[in-house]
């Protein structure tokens, strides 16, 4: 008999009524046999399910939901205002939707779909009125690109930061809807509107102006993310999503869009999401993502040994495809092209890799990305330079890693 079985002849985990109801919230199903030959289920925790040999014991019959394993626990790191996605914790290019990044500004709010409507209106033919359904009666259609807010940065002095705290707020999703040309088409939009405001339906009622050449472009109203129905951080039941633009403009819980032939200069747009230059001047409108690129291994707080390393890491540029990675593991001194990991696609985020023998010496590793414009990712410095010493938004320098010589890797800022 098991060591494990129990004083009732159950002949699988040992259960007690304390265990059950403590590990309620975090409970599995699993099939338990008693002596008597008899199975039923019983719910476990995770970590009461976990044996010394699976192979002697039933497993979990299957479910209503998967789960990830017990043995797996990335989280975002949450703010007052947002939370960042755990990259360095990622595999290949693709967020899993429950650690997408959010970045709210009134909270997130509970919209019944059976009541959601999409009102366009202004300087159109036909305003209308459409609900979740006729949107969904419209052709879709799927891209798989990246999101990322335009305060993406953080910095710090001890060198403790993960990729999470420093670019955590990026993430990529397959992103499926109907595209705003089409209803655009639908509503018949005068040939003089330039602009249309996009209204959300939080308490904060947030709202872009968006070039109208934008939404004939590829913007996309997205009702579902990675397979499943948008989920309501990312802007359920419909938000507008805007490829390689920062990502307030694009709307979650999309409610009102209105034409017009001028920008709305709404406060999102006037006393925020702007940047500040050199001579007191303020960029507006900056609604493109620059290239960038950042290494989640070895990153802080990985600690490595000399040898053989597999250098990995993410790229990404809102101004179209990146067609290559650099790599230095000389503080900068020289650099090498890194393997990019296809498919390579428009807008969003590619993986990188470099083989790297290092000699144990203490060193600076670092990346940079070249997207098809010819954009090559900046130092600090040189950002600095180019915004009058200001620190804002679109920040997105060369990231490097300080490799110290017992291995332990930190953050450096370029």
């Amino acid at each position: 008999m098991d060591k494990r079985d129990d004083k009732n002849g159950s002949a699988g985990i040992k259960i007690s009524r304390r265990n059950l109801l403590a590990g309620a919230a975090a409970a599995t199903v699993v099939l338990v046999q008693t002596a008597q030959g008899k199975a039923f289920q019983a719910a476990l925790t995770q970590a009461e399910s976990i044996t010394d040999d699976p192979a002697k014991v039933p497993g979990v019959p299957p479910g209503t939901l998967g789960t990830r394993s017990a043995f797996e626990k990335p989280v975002k790191t949450p703010s007052d205002t947002s939370s960042r996605t755990p990259l360095q914790d990622l595999y290949g290019t693709i967020t899993p939707s429950d650690l997408h990044y959010e970045r709210h500004h009134g909270g997130v709010p509970a919209i019944d779909p059976s009541k959601y409507e999409l009102v366009i209106h202004g300087m159109v033919d036909k305003p209308m009125v459409f609900t979740l359904a006729d949107l969904k009666r419209f052709p879709s259609v799927s891209r798989t690109a990246f999101l990322e807010c335009s305060g993406n940065y953080r910095g710090s002095n001890d060198g403790k930061l993960r990729p999470q705290e420093i670019c955590g707020l990026v993430s990529q999703s397959e992103w499926t809807g109907v595209k705003l040309s089409t209803l655009f088409r639908e509503v018949g939009v005068n040939p003089k509107a330039s602009w249309f405001l996009a209204e959300g339906g939080d308490a904060a009622v947030m709202t872009r102006s968006v070039p109208v050449r934008k939404g004939f472009d590829d913007a996309i109203i997205a009702y579902a993310q990675n397979g499943e129905a948008v989920r309501p951080e990312q802007g359920y039941p419909a938000r507008l999503f805007l490829p390689g633009w920062e990502g307030n403009a694009s709307v979650k819980w999309l409610r009102r869009i209105e034409l017009s032939d001028a920008p709305f200069m709404t406060r999102e747009e006037t006393s925020k999401y702007t940047e500040t230059v050199g001579g007191g001047k303020i960029r507006q409108f900056s609604f493109t993502m620059d290239a960038r690129s950042v290494i989640t291994y070895p990153s802080y707080p990985a600690k490595v040994e000399a040898g053989w390393i597999e250098i990995r890491g993410i790229a990404w540029s809102g101004r179209g495809k990146i067609v290559r990675v650099e790599v230095s593991t000389d503080a900068g001194k020289s650099w090498k092209t890194a393997a990019l990991q296809e498919p390579v696609l428009d807008k969003a985020i590619t993986a990188f890799r470099h083989l790297w023998q290092w000699d144990g010496r203490p060193t600076e590793i670092m990346s940079r990305a070249v997207d098809e414009t010819g954009y090559v990712q900046p130092f600090l410095k040189q950002l600095l330079a180019a915004r009058g010493g200001n620190m804002g938004y679109h920040f997105n320098p060369v990231t490097a890693w300080y490799v110290q010589k017992d291995g332990q890797v930190l953050f450096k800022a370029t």
